[in-house]
């Protein structure tokens, strides 16, 4: 819901100005809200009202605004949005906008303009000459661009808005354990049968536990089956499935009996040595070295993957990418038509998506502990959705709903 607020000044009900008004935004599909009235003493002496006025979209409140503007109302923010350039690369301009991730339009010359990339805080870039708007990360200014300062000019769409129709009603906004778990993954699965039907994106973002509890085979199973369009995990998903797809082991662990294997400690390190001595995952697929798991299915698949390191990686394997910001970028660069974003048992990844995501992304976040998706919420990501569960159960009961078709 977009908003904005109007003056209607005159004989307000005398003349029947304020039903008229209302008249006009419920035609057009909007609503309204009385913020504020001052009536007339007199018949003589007019009177005032400050009315809210709002409609599903920007085009349509621009609508309402130019009928309610023939009845002689004032729009009260109507200023266009205010620039300073960059002088610095890499540095915003004092008082920059710090965006949300909720849809945002900004005014240039009169006409609301979409702001593209929508993503929390960042800075919006503005092309004077092509009209157009992009959300922009700071480290990514260039000098001479420019960038939104203040906060007039500017329309976000109500979180409340986003809330309701960003996510599963059937679910709820809160985080409990007390839930229906099988009704909830139907639900899930009936989701994303919808949206691969329409040719929109899945993501997942998995964490090792998905490999240590054997879920990876459920995984595999929904990306072969055309469920998965893109996959964010860091060096030790990828590591401890090829470890099992060579060895058997998740860190040092038989998968099959769930027994320790005689020197399984250095598994993983045998892993990462014989990935990096055939080039990488891709080349290892090709050379027949990797035959199965989670990064076999993607690759041969041809599902785009994003592989962010950290300080404690071993190795790494030679696909991830070791810089934080070339894989922010990396992460970015994949988002866009992404309708769903799966979280799997891994905080720091979902976090770090969740910080990448406009608020339009059904998110759902899969984890043993609660606080994963509080945490989720608390950095931003308000539309996250919890699921309190085993990621392994999770994985294979969706496999069942999906990986059948």
């Amino acid at each position: 819901m977009y908003t904005t607020n109007i003056s209607v000044s005159g004989q307000l009900i005398d003349s029947g100005l304020l039903l008229q008004v209302f008249d006009s935004v419920a035609n057009l599909g909007g609503e309204f809200k009385i913020l504020q009235t001052e009536f007339g003493k007199t018949k003589a002496e007019k009177g005032r009202a400050i009315i809210q006025v709002g409609a599903d979209t920007c085009e349509g409140l621009d609508k309402i605004l130019s009928r309610v503007k023939e009845l002689g109302a004032e729009v009260l923010d109507g200023k266009n949005v205010q620039l300073a350039i960059v002088e610095q690369d890499g540095v915003c301009p004092d008082g920059f906008y710090a965006s949300t991730n909720i849809e945002t339009y900004v005014c240039l010359d009169g006409q609301w303009v979409p702001v593209d990339d929508i993503e929390m805080d960042c800075a919006i870039v503005v092309d004077t000459r092509k009209r157009t708007a992009r959300c922009c990360p700071i480290a990514r200014v260039v000098r001479g661009q420019h960038v939104v300062v203040g906060a007039s000019g500017i329309r976000v769409a109500s979180m409340a808005s986003a809330r309701a129709t960003e996510v599963f009603s059937f679910m709820g906004s809160d985080v409990s354990s007390e839930r229906p778990k099988a009704l909830i993954v139907e639900q899930v699965a009936s989701e994303m049968k919808e949206v691969r039907n329409r040719g929109g994106k899945i993501l997942v973002i998995a964490g090792p536990a998905v490999v240590h509890t054997g879920a990876g085979c459920h995984l595999s199973r929904l990306i072969d089956a055309g469920y998965v369009n893109l996959l964010y995990a860091g060096n030790a998903v990828a590591t401890h499935d090829v470890e099992w797809a060579l060895l058997g082991t998740s860190l040092g662990v038989r998968l099959d009996d769930g027994t320790s294997a005689p020197m399984g400690h250095t598994h993983h390190l045998r892993a990462i040595n014989a990935i990096r001595k055939a080039g990488g995952l891709k080349p290892a697929v090709k050379q027949g070295v990797l035959t199965k798991g989670v990064m076999h299915s993607l690759i041969t698949n041809d599902v785009p993957y994003v592989l962010a390191g950290s300080i404690r990686d071993d190795g790494p394997l030679p696909d991830v990418i070791t810089d934080a910001v070339e894989a922010q970028d990396a992460m970015r660069k994949n988002l866009k038509g992404v309708e769903i974003a799966l979280m799997l048992s891994t905080m720091l990844h979902a976090i770090a998506t969740g910080n990448l995501l406009p608020a339009r992304v059904k998110t759902i976040c899969v984890d043993i502990n609660p606080a994963v998706v509080t945490k989720l919420a608390d950095r931003g990501t308000f539309q996250a959705i919890g699921i309190v569960s085993d990621v392994e159960w999770f994985l294979k009961e969706l496999a069942g709903y999906l990986a059948a078709d």
